[in-house]
């Protein structure tokens, strides 16, 4: 794998990690009023720097786990048991 390669499976890993981290721990606000500027389902804190350092880390951590996989050959489709037959 090359270090572009590596790295937009990172951005990928990044996204799909930050997306299922968003929605841990909020709470929307109970009396929004909109004509203040707030929403009902606006969070009361989202903590998004803590989400996107825990985000950062879980994607560290399936990355590698993906990179291993990739860089061993372990799913190949030239060689293993999902290999092309040969003619």
């Amino acid at each position: 794998m090359t270090w572009f390669n590596g790295a937009v499976l990172y951005l990928l890993v990044w996204w799909i990690t930050l997306f299922a981290v968003l929605p841990i721990g909020t709470q929307p606000v109970a009396e929004a009023n909109p004509e203040d500027g707030g929403w009902r389902g606006v969070p009361k804190a989202p903590q998004i720097g803590r989400k996107a350092i825990i985000t950062t880390v879980v994607a560290a951590i399936v990355w590698a786990v993906l990179y291993g996989i990739i860089a061993s050959d372990l799913l190949s489709f030239r060689t293993g048991w999902l290999a092309l037959p040969e003619n």
